[in-house]
């Protein structure tokens, strides 16, 4: 998937997935390029080392990648960088969205972007994944991010101010992704996962160092119910995090466009959706009927004439 969209008055978005696997290495080291000058601008005279920042294309080539920029100048101003976990679960391949690392210019900060760099991808994942459920992770020590992973998708634990229990699934992905994925957010192995409260101890020793905060750092989120969840179950100085678990539905994206979405914005979203949908369900079966053009891989049969 390699998509842009006009996202807000002033801004364009593009969302490109695993562009480790199809880029030229010019225009792969320009995305690199342009994700490392908004960390500069984010994360003045620190660094990050883990993910995307690694310069590895095989991080690039399990990403996906949504990058901000300004009309007016073209100058990327905000990004997010999720990560596609693949795991084994009673053995059967699953695949886990990490929501991974977001940043945005302190300069562009409060211009309404959170809708489009915490929900946009997703939604274009779930239409991507012909409307089937995808499972998401998100590991983070901010209250802010928490309440809004809770509020926004579905069947998250753990989710404060709500009585759910963990599931059995849940627990087995939890496990699965700390024993192979820890490099995706950038924990060391050092690090100990409490089951029982889904917590990351001594989380900040693999890479993202850079990252860590104080509570009194962390944004809030407007219901102190999140903020008092983080400040009684993590130790801010040790480095601890939460790992969520949850499902992008047909329900989470409905919540995503009736309270997250710009009413200006959803029927654009939609028909971007229905693009991406129709790109996964019809271009296969053009390939694969069109017997006048060699397709490749994508062919029955090789092509005899």
């Amino acid at each position: 998937m390699d998509l842009e969209i006009r996202t807000g008055k002033g801004y364009r978005t593009r969302i490109v997935e695993r562009p480790g696997l199809w880029m030229e290495p010019d225009e792969l080291a320009a995305l690199s390029a342009d994700l490392v000058k908004v960390a500069s601008h984010t994360l003045p005279g620190g660094s990050l080392d883990y993910g995307v920042f690694s310069g590895d294309s095989r991080r690039l080539g399990s990403s996906v990648i949504t990058l901000v920029r300004r009309e007016s100048d073209g100058r990327p101003v905000a990004f997010n960088a999720l990560a596609l976990m693949d795991i084994d679960l009673s053995g059967n391949p699953v695949r886990v969205l990490h929501l991974g690392l977001v940043m945005v210019d302190p300069a562009e900060q409060s211009r309404g972007l959170s809708w489009v760099l915490y929900g946009l991808t997703c939604m274009m994942l779930f239409f991507r994944n012909q409307l089937r459920p995808v499972w998401i992770s998100n590991v983070t020590q901010v209250p802010a991010i928490i309440g809004m992973v809770t509020e926004t998708f579905s069947k998250v634990y753990p989710a404060p101010g709500i009585d759910r229990k963990r599931s059995l699934r849940q627990l087995l992905v939890a496990r699965a992704i700390m024993h192979d994925h820890r490099h995706v957010f950038g924990v060391g192995d050092d690090a100990d996962f409490d089951e029982a409260r889904f917590v990351i101890t001594n989380a900040y020793t693999g890479g993202s160092d850079e990252l860590k905060k104080t509570f009194d750092q962390a944004p809030k989120h407007r219901r102190q119910i999140y903020n008092s969840f983080c400040e009684e179950q993590l130790d801010y100085t040790r480095g601890d995090d939460v790992l969520q678990l949850g499902t992008i539905d047909l329900p989470a994206i409905r919540r995503y466009l009736q309270d997250s979405v710009p009413a200006r914005s959803v029927v654009a979203l939609l028909f971007a959706g229905a693009y991406v949908t129709l790109q996964r369900l019809l271009l296969p079966l053009l390939y694969w009927t069109d017997a006048s053009r060699d397709w490749g891989i994508l062919r029955a049969r090789p092509n005899d004439r």
